[in-house]
């Protein structure tokens, strides 16, 4: 097409809308525009709004407009096509920016000067291509970083119920996380959807106030936003972080909340173009679109860069079988639990360590002789732990007069990894910390138990604990509770 026929046909409206459907219209003779296209909403009043095209046939278009429908008359709105597919502006300078949902500024600075527009939609990484996930990124969590390690190039979700401390993890990892052992550069991109207002308050200024602002790029969609714009913020996120680390060398951990927000999302816009609805009435497409999101982490071979993920999800009724965390569960490589009993305990992070799971742990973990023996030491905790937790279940139903005196060390050693391991507060905690701990909390234990730790290692590093301190301790705590 030469140059005067695109002029033309961008400066071209077009009136004729069918019908308005929620936050969608339907227009006639589709094959005009390309699917993903982007067009101009020019409305009776002199308002513009802007729509992308989510289904083009030669028969109809179907347009969802980003501002809403409110307002919208048929026959006094006109469209014209303003460019052939959504784009974010990508450059360096996005590094400690704040945007919208779309990308547009909203820290009060200048819009950013791009050095070239990137479609969001994204293409996906040559298999052939793909390099496999590997080396440590430290988020300053000791249940992810000692026992459920997040790796370069890894998806790692955090499954949590409604009212337990997920924003408060998110910001966290933000502030905490880097890489290990090495000066490449780190950039944090945060993606929220549908938050609320006093949610937006809390990031915003938890990023200026915790030291890494300059290096988070936000993308923020709050709850009285345009539905449809939730379903524009990860993708610009995720198109923004693939430029930082492709094609300019950042390490990125990308942190997507609330992915449940987004699905609701996707629920209302299928509903509206009234299609079949699937499980629970999400869109049966529901796992691809999840996956165009999630497999967009990774690392290319002869890059120097990753995109690495923590998407973020509400399970609706604490039902980790739901749609959302169960599909989200088959795509990621492995999952972060949290645990509302933690909660009420006053247990933070309150993180359920025995159902969490991250399946590349061993890339990132034993690449010196410091972490030789990361694995076998984790994995003796989290045994140890389960056997604690088994004993608890137990004495519920015998009774404590009832338990011998190993079951007894096991209870102190369960109580103390909760307090000290799990329970690490708001503090920062690096990887040699998370390792002194586990240490200390394992001399609860009989040397003889420590079965799945070489025993030259348990021989350097086991230090039992000191009983009477622990009795001492268990005393005030009962006088506390009482």
């Amino acid at each position: 097409m030469s140059e005067n026929a695109t002029d033309e046909k961008l400066q071209k409206e077009y009136w004729d809308m069918t019908y308005v459907s929620g936050p969608l219209v339907f227009l006639e003779n589709g094959d005009r525009f390309p699917t993903g296209a982007i067009l101009n909403v020019h409305m009776e009043n002199g308002e513009q709004r802007e729509g992308q095209i989510l289904e083009a046939t030669k028969t109809h278009a179907v347009l969802q407009i980003l501002q809403g429908t409110r307002g919208v008359d048929i026959k006094g709105t006109s469209v014209s096509l303003k460019a052939d597919a959504a784009t974010v502006a990508c450059t360096p300078d996005v590094i400690g920016r704040r945007f919208n949902g779309t990308g547009v500024p909203i820290d009060g600075l200048p819009p950013v000067v791009p050095e070239k527009e990137v479609e969001i939609g994204g293409s996906a990484i040559n298999p052939v291509s793909r390099d496999a996930p590997n080396d440590f990124i430290e988020t300053g969590l000791s249940t992810i970083d000692g026992f459920n390690t997040l790796v370069r190039g890894q998806k790692l979700p955090i499954f949590l119920g409604s009212g337990l401390p997920g924003n408060e993890i998110a910001n966290m990892i933000v502030q905490n996380a880097d890489t290990k052992g090495d000066d490449a550069p780190f950039v944090t991109v945060f993606a929220a959807m549908g938050i609320t207002a006093r949610e937006t308050e809390y990031f915003l200024k938890a990023f200026e106030e915790g030291g890494k602002g300059s290096q988070v790029v936000a993308f923020i969609n709050q709850a009285d936003d345009p539905a449809i714009e939730r379903l524009f913020t990860p993708r610009c996120a995720l198109t923004v972080a693939e430029y930082l680390a492709f094609e300019k060398g950042y390490q990125v951990l990308v942190v997507l909340t609330d992915l449940t927000n987004y699905c609701d999302a996707l629920r209302q816009i299928s509903s509206a173009r009234e299609e079949i609805p699937g499980r629970r009435g999400y869109p049966g497409y529901m796992y691809t679109d999840l996956s165009t999101i999630y497999e967009r982490a990774g690392r290319i071979r002869g890059n120097s860069g990753s995109v690495t993920q923590i998407p973020m999800l509400t399970m609706p009724d604490d039902d980790i079988t739901h749609p959302i965390p169960d599909l989200t569960g088959y795509i990621t490589e492995g999952q972060i639990v949290l645990s509302r009993s933690l909660h009420r305990q006053g247990i933070f992070p309150p993180v359920d360590l025995l159902p969490c799971l991250s399946r590349l742990m061993n890339n990132g973990i034993g690449k010196n002789k410091t972490e030789a023996w990361h694995r076998e030491w984790a994995n003796q905790l989290y045994a140890a732990y389960a056997e604690g937790q088994r004993i608890k279940k137990l004495m519920a139903i015998v009774g404590e007069d009832a338990l011998t005196e190993l079951d007894k060390k096991y209870l102190r050693f369960s109580n103390a990894f909760e307090a000290e391991m799990i329970g690490q507060g708001m503090t920062r905690k690096p990887i040699e910390d998370t390792f002194a701990t586990g240490w200390k909390v394992m001399g609860h234990l009989p040397k003889s138990e420590l079965t799945r730790i070489k025993r030259e290692v348990v021989e350097e590093f086991y230090k039992p604990a000191d009983e009477n301190e622990v009795v001492e301790q268990e005393a005030t705590s009962t006088i506390e509770n009482a």
